[in-house]
């Protein structure tokens, strides 16, 4: 399976820096993205991450409306404005942003979480509460036969 699955848990350092998954890191190496595509996720108190697979998925969801509309001003300013593209060093590692710490309240610790094309970096009892939430809608949303968003809407 391609992209991002799975999730791990790895201990931010005294300098602030977090190794990035080695699976993951495989991914953007694949990818080819140079770095490490990141915004603050409109959604959760997570931030969104990726390389050219999730810049493609936004420039998408942007295609659908004229460039110059609200919805595209706002959606571009969420998705590219208030990004970033950290830097991966020669270990693996990324120096977690003040954006990234303050969105996601991470201290000690991060969780890296799969989602495919993008994974989402989380503080870890964050997570474990939203994954909790996710399974109970994901067990509704299968159960009733529901469809998937449609390309314009939704979550990324």
């Amino acid at each position: 399976m391609a992209g991002f699955v799975s999730h791990f848990t790895n201990r931010v350092d005294a300098k602030g820096r977090v190794s990035i998954p080695a699976p993951f890191r495989a991914a953007l190496a694949k990818d080819g993205f140079e770095g490490l595509y990141c915004f603050p996720s409109p959604f959760q108190e997570a931030v969104d991450a990726g390389g050219f697979g999730l810049t493609a998925e936004i420039q998408k969801r942007l295609d659908a409306f004229s460039t110059l509309s609200m919805e595209y001003d706002a959606l571009s300013t969420a998705l590219y404005g208030a990004s970033e593209t950290l830097k991966i060093d020669r270990d693996g590692r990324i120096v977690l942003s003040e954006m990234i710490r303050n969105h996601t309240g991470i201290d000690s610790e991060v969780t890296f979480v799969g989602q495919g094309f993008k994974f989402q970096i989380w503080e870890p009892t964050r997570f474990a509460k939203h994954r909790d939430e996710a399974m109970k809608r994901a067990l509704a949303v299968l159960s009733s036969g529901g469809a998937p968003e449609t390309a314009a809407g939704g979550a990324l």
